[in-house]
């Protein structure tokens, strides 16, 4: 190992830790110890520091333990006398440099120091605005955004993470390399600078748009807010891997083998550099640079390579561009990222990472649906003489006519064959074309069915993107992620208002059938229930039991779902779970789903309730859209919406009762759940269902506010919406316990729950 190496990063890391003492010093005389500390919308305290040591830090004193844990891992900088050639005293350097990094930036939020104003406009993430609402940069990602990317996570279409820290050669490289990666749907975190200019800056100026929902999250324009990411990687394994605060060396091998990350460090590298890097490596992830520096061949820390030297006038490639593209194929194979590309022949780029994308009224050349025009989507099967493979057709005018920021109606009709194909099929392989169209980078789908709405962006337009592209995608995808069971399929987009009706029309027809047809598909109608198992790659020991009137608790798999995937994937994560002997029909037991308990837990499970939370409910990972939990003052329960930051009745957030429900764990009482789980007739039936909520957080309360009121006329009370209290009325017990005697909520008259 060099000597170089383990110089620049230990004298870096005695450094930061000397600068994180004088801040805290001051800190505490100005501040005072009692001083809270935290970091915004997360359960994690400060996410590193607790995973580390295992040390919750809530108060400005608390932070000093974990610096002379810090400087406890510090060693003298390497010279003739005092060098060994092995990588432990850079790594605890790289430690040091953590939790210092960490502790600096606990502070800067006590003195409100938020990162630089800047003119970016964060997609979808937390904006640090200042009180003239400019944008700052994201700051650390709370716990909230992480579960929402947990799915995402866990089934491979966000297969792993870059932290690029510093700045590209030009701006122009700066796009590529990001574009490149969002191609391949990774996300992208952004930090540092090189002599005061950052990559942000150069994507800003580029107009590229930056946050959650493009999967390029901008941290700040210092190296030490890279502590964010490292921080995102320790939550990670505290909420997916069932790992506790302290198991430092679990959580470190944790995201060695499981979330796959890479630094990519752009332009001059400074101590400071060096030592963040080092930190990096503790995890398992290598760090590329493209400049020249002294490399770290494998020595069983990171999978493969530790430090690689990429220098970019030393690439092979025509231009800066193809450059760039190799610089981002050679991170990927140096962390081993198993990338899945999807191939459309559109002229704008594609993947995953434009899903988020908005087009906003400035940049809009046309939309279909919404206020001013109709659109709707519908997909259905045919024999396979009937179909003609790739053929797309446009019946009626393109867009390229209709005025600027304009409108049309537009029907996309997609026929699909295949030996394979059942017509239970349909709606599944429908919901998807709202995440295939969406993947277009300019071009914006909400909504499906008969109100779906799409946008196209003056970008795209100018890039030669039309109607028939939205074809291309349908066809592209359509077989790239359902080959198994699809053969054919024809795609056509009308916009012809006569055709938009005639084709509506039958379309509406099916839809109608459909929902028919599922609202008939019960759990006692089936003899087979379907596992599901993606989220063993994050949460071990934990494994869902998808049925018919029971959906997975991350909200993006029902029954149908799983039935279509083990078509396509008959080894795949979705197994068919065959009932065999019910034991219990109230709680929903089965001899067939204990015995896939214990085999797909790998022992952990040993029985599972499908319709009680007080007896063995299911396990959950982390990624569940609502947490239901029992309040044993009021003899119910209250719903917690992922998405509500407030705080409940029992006393936690959403955040803090997610390290109780996640994790692979099974605690009667606690359970995690998709939200439509809340309007099936078997919700908690064997403890009397809807009738049991006493609390629900006002965010599902008003979007789902016809569905839930649909449930509770058809359990025969169609009050029971109002009766159930929100957090703006209530957030304590006390408080809970009044409001259901004055609404007479009829918990009040039902049996114990224990």
């Amino acid at each position: 190992m060099s000597r170089y190496i383990a110089t620049r990063a230990t004298r870096g890391a005695n450094a930061l830790v000397t600068e994180a003492e004088v801040m805290l010093s001051q800190a505490l005389a100005e501040k005072g110890p009692e001083t809270p500390v935290s970091f915004p919308n997360t359960a994690y305290y400060l996410p590193t520091i607790l995973g580390m040591t295992g040390k919750e830090v809530v108060k400005l004193d608390d932070l000093q333990p974990a610096l002379q844990q810090a400087r406890s891992l510090l060693h003298p900088v390497p010279s003739e006398n005092h060098w060994t050639p092995y990588l432990g005293e850079t790594l605890d350097s790289g430690m040091a440099t953590l939790l210092a990094a960490e502790t600096i930036e606990a502070i800067r939020f006590i003195y409100g120091l938020q990162p630089e104003p800047m003119n970016i406009e964060l997609a979808g993430s937390t904006n640090y605005g200042d009180a003239n609402g400019s944008g700052r940069l994201n700051g650390p990602i709370d716990d909230i955004q992480l579960r929402s990317w947990g799915i995402q996570l866990v089934d491979g279409r966000m297969p792993g993470f870059a932290a690029i820290v510093g700045c590209a050669k030009s701006n122009e490289i700066a796009v590529k390399i990001v574009r490149e990666l969002q191609r391949r749907n990774i996300l992208t975190f952004l930090s540092g600078n090189v002599n005061g200019r950052s990559i942000i800056h150069q994507l800003q100026e580029e107009g590229v748009e930056l946050g959650y929902d493009t999967y390029t999250v901008p941290f700040g324009t210092d190296t030490i807010s890279a502590i964010y990411a490292l921080g995102f990687a320790t939550r990670s394994a505290l909420t997916f891997g069932g790992l506790k605060p302290g198991m430092s060396q679990e959580i470190l091998m944790y995201n060695k083998e499981r979330v796959f990350a890479f630094v990519l460090a752009l332009g001059e590298v400074d101590d400071l550099k060096y030592a963040a890097a080092a930190g990096a490596i503790n995890f398992g992830f290598p760090v590329i640079a493209d400049t020249i520096i002294p490399e770290i061949l494998p020595t069983g820390v990171t999978t493969y390579e530790h430090v690689v030297s990429m220098p970019f006038d030393t690439i092979e490639g025509k231009d800066d561009l193809e450059k760039a593209e190799r610089l981002v194929q050679k991170c990927i194979e140096v962390r081993g990222v198993k990338v899945k590309v999807s191939e459309v022949d559109i002229p704008v780029p594609y993947g995953s990472a434009f899903e988020g994308e908005v087009v906003r009224k400035a940049d809009l050349r046309v939309e279909f649906g919404g206020k001013y025009s109709r659109c709707f989507e519908y997909l259905h099967m045919a024999d396979l003489a009937e179909v003609t493979d790739g053929k797309i057709e446009v019946v009626g005018p393109d867009f390229s006519g209709a005025e600027e920021k304009g409108h049309m109606d537009v029907g996309i009709v997609v026929k699909v064959a295949g030996r394979q194909m059942q017509q239970d099929f349909e709606p599944v392989l429908e919901r998807q074309m709202h995440y295939f169209v969406n993947g277009a980078s300019g071009i914006q789908h909400v909504g499906q069915r008969d109100i779906t709405w799409i946008r196209i962006s003056n970008t795209a337009a100018e890039k030669g993107f039309n109607l028939e592209h939205l074809g291309t995608i349908l066809h592209a995808r359509l077989h790239e992620e359902f080959g198994a069971i699809v053969d054919k399929v024809e795609v056509t987009v009308y916009s012809d208002p006569d055709q938009v009706q005639e084709q509506l029309e039958q379309a509406r027809e099916a839809y109608d059938f459909r929902n028919k047809r599922l609202a008939d598909l019960t759990d006692d109608k089936v003899d087979e229930f379907y596992s599901c198992t993606l989220c063993q790659s994050f949460a071990p020991d934990h494994v869902c039991v998808v049925s018919p009137e029971r959906l997975g608790l991350c909200g993006a798999y029902n029954w149908l779902d799983c039935k279509a995937s083990y078509n396509i994937n008959p080894t795949g994560p979705n197994q068919p779970i065959k009932l065999g002997k019910q034991i219990d029909p109230v709680k929903g037991y089965w001899e067939g789903i204990n015995e896939y308990a214990k085999v797909g837990s790998h022992g952990v499970v040993q029985e599972v309730t499908m319709y009680s939370i007080m007896e063995n409910p299911m396990t959950a990972c982390g990624c569940f859209e609502c947490i239901v939990m029992l309040i044993p003052e009021a003899n119910g329960v209250m719903v917690v919406s992922r998405e509500d930051t407030s705080m409940t009745p029992a006393g936690m957030t959403f955040s803090t009762l997610a390290g109780i429900a996640g994790g692979g764990l099974q605690t009667p009482g606690v359970m995690g759940v998709g939200k439509f789980y809340l309007i099936s007739p078997k919700f908690i039936s064997a403890e009397g269902g809807l009738k049991r909520v006493v609390w629900m957080s006002s965010v599902l309360k008003d979007s789902m506010n016809a569905e839930l009121r649909a449930a509770c006329e058809r359990d025969g009370l169609p009050d029971l919406l109002d009766l159930i209290a929100d957090e703006r009325q209530v957030t304590t017990v006390d408080d809970l316990l009044a409001w259901l005697e004055g609404k007479n909520h009829p918990v009040m008259a039902m049996d114990p729950m224990f």
